[in-house]
């Protein structure tokens, strides 16, 4: 008869640390809150990716568009848990610069979509590739 012995502690010491970290993702949410956070404060940085139509303000007066008082740059937060990261805004005016629509008083003013909370396709690949070093053998 023959015998092999395989020495398999190293592969469960291993798989053991990945069971804690799939049971414990905050770690990975609050990287990828982060990295969502960095993303918005781009896109209020350059205007948009891709650039945002200029604001009637901006043409007349210069400055950033989005960016009169910094108020809804500044009101951009971020939170994660153990299955969610995420970021938003309280703001209530917000979601009509995000996806644009008529506003004013008898909605006479059509605001275009500037969509601050967006993200990037390298954004989205820095997100992955956290995931994968979250995953990765320590």
């Amino acid at each position: 008869m023959i015998k092999i012995d395989i020495d398999d502690r190293e592969v469960k010491k291993e798989l053991t640390s990945l069971a804690g970290r799939i049971q414990n993702r905050k770690p990975l949410m609050r990287k990828i809150s982060g990295i969502m956070h960095d993303a918005v404060e781009e896109n209020f940085e350059q205007e948009g990716r891709p650039k945002w139509k200029p604001s009637k303000r901006v043409l007349k007066q210069k400055g950033k568009t989005l960016q009169d008082t910094g108020q809804m740059a500044a009101s951009v937060s971020e939170e994660y848990d153990n299955d969610s990261a995420q970021v938003g805004t309280n703001k209530k005016y917000a979601a009509i610069h995000q996806f644009g629509g008529l506003a004013g008083r008898g909605r006479k003013v059509n605001i275009p979509a500037r969509p601050f909370l967006k993200l990037t396709d390298s954004d989205l690949e820095e997100i992955k590739e956290t995931v994968k070093d979250y995953l990765k053998p320590r």
